[in-house]
């Protein structure tokens, strides 16, 4: 699902040497392992939408990992699938993660108006901070609450 939702939202933007790589499942695979088995993670909260028996969704927040940062919870990970897009998918996920009255941020890719926008929509607001990480242009958006 994670690699599903990259290929239908980042085709284009991301290169599709990355996409289509055939170790890209793996390596995935690989992150999840590690994200819900190694004790450094333990903080973090995850969460997973279902349709009839199927995951259309993930997300995963936890504490940031910037030292500095000024909010309290980082969003790492909110992969829905295009067919759920719209759904209320998203929304219950980010909810899952980052309570109501969390300050938080996150890295979202630019452009991807779809996403800025429902980031919007729930509170968040590019702070002019930009890195650009394997070629993609990532702006931050943040939630100070």
């Amino acid at each position: 699902m994670h690699v599903r939702s990259w290929r239908e939202t980042y085709r284009g933007v991301m290169s599709d040497r990355v996409l289509d790589d055939p170790e890209l499942p793996a390596a995935r695979e690989r992150f999840w392992t590690t994200i819900l088995s190694d004790e450094r993670y333990r903080a973090n909260r995850v969460a997973v939408a279902e349709r009839d028996g199927d995951v259309v969704g993930i997300a995963m927040a936890g504490p940031p990992q910037d030292s500095g940062a000024q909010w309290g919870t980082h969003l790492y990970v909110l992969y829905v699938l295009a067919a759920e897009h719209g759904t209320g998918a998203g929304a219950a996920l980010l909810d899952a993660v980052i309570g109501p009255d969390d300050s938080a941020a996150l890295w979202v890719a630019d452009p991807n108006p779809r996403a800025q926008a429902f980031y919007r929509k729930h509170g968040f607001v590019a702070d002019g901070t930009v890195m650009v990480d394997d070629g993609v242009r990532e702006i931050r958006m943040v939630r100070a609450l």
